[in-house]
């Protein structure tokens, strides 16, 4: 379809525009994905969309037309990790740790990199893949590999510095085909949509309130599982399990992050625990967080 169509009707204002149906989400992401436009209208139609702003059936569309794209590998006995790509600002990356809390395990990780996108200047979980020697039991595909359409808005993303509907979901993409997945959720409202677009591509399917938008727990948050239709909220509280972690509202380099990984407190270590907890939950290898705590303390 002509790509005027799409930017019309998401930046004519609020009497003039609409939403896109699946087919047309789907459509517009495949003209982007394979550039046959120019990018000034890419630009200008993210812009619109993330204002008008989204739907959930458009997400779909657009899902479906990335997962057309994307090169797998299954991993199996596998968590996929849905990381943002605006990296981490104030606090250090946890999943290297919490790999190794989950070596005695039968659960891999899988984790997903790429250049920094908009809107925060972090420090990407691909600066800590390269940087570090990663547990076998996680496994990184880097973006520019596996979907080297989406890699490649990159720098157009970055010039437009706006975040945009692709950040909500290119954060999973099931490049290991991974039975369960969790990702990091802001807002709760978000919640609901991130379920109805991607609960039915998992056996299994959670988010969490993560620290920085990741579905690393830092602090006191809530936990959404997703139960055949239902979605059940746990509360989660590292002080339940005597961890007195305090973390950071400063901005931390690279260095440091990795300094904290390497060399982590006793408290760090103990909330690595936690969210291997979690993730052991997730992928139903414990009947709760409780249970799979304990295990790994055992």
């Amino acid at each position: 379809m002509d790509f005027f169509k799409y930017i019309h009707a998401v930046g004519t204002g609020e009497k003039g525009n609409r939403d896109l149906t699946f087919e047309e989400a789907k459509d517009m992401m495949m003209q982007v994905l394979n550039r046959s436009v120019y990018d000034e209208q890419i630009a200008a139609f993210l812009l619109g969309w993330r204002l008008k702003p989204e739907t959930t059936e458009e997400f779909r569309g657009v899902v479906e037309a990335c997962d057309m794209f994307v090169k797998k590998h299954t991993i199996s006995d596998s968590l996929e990790l849905g990381y943002p790509f605006d990296g981490k600002v104030n606090n250090p990356f946890i999943f290297p740790l919490v790999a190794k809390v989950l070596e005695g395990s039968d659960l891999n990780l899988v984790v997903t990199g790429d250049d920094l996108a908009p809107a925060k200047k972090g420090i990407t979980l691909k600066d800590i893949a390269t940087h570090l020697e990663l547990n076998k039991n996680i496994y990184y595909f880097d973006r520019a590999d596996f979907f080297k359409e989406m890699h490649n808005l990159t720098s157009l993303r970055m010039r437009l510095g706006l975040r945009s509907g692709i950040n909500t979901i290119e954060k999973l993409t099931k490049v290991a085909n991974s039975e369960y997945a969790i990702t990091g959720v802001f807002h709760k409202p978000y919640v609901k949509k991130y379920v109805e677009v991607f609960a039915d591509k998992y056996k299994r399917f959670a988010l969490i309130q993560g620290n920085e938008g990741t579905p690393e727990l830092f602090s006191k948050g809530r936990l959404w599982v997703v139960n055949g239709g239902n979605v059940e909220e746990i509360i989660v509280d590292p002080a339940y399990y005597g961890i007195n972690y305090t973390k950071s509202w400063d901005k931390i380099t690279l260095e440091d992050s990795l300094e904290q990984v390497n060399n982590p407190s006793s408290e760090f270590l103990k909330l690595a625990q936690l969210n291997a907890a979690v993730f052991l939950f997730v992928a139903q290898k414990a009947k709760s967080i409780d249970e799979a705590f304990e295990k790994l303390n055992g």
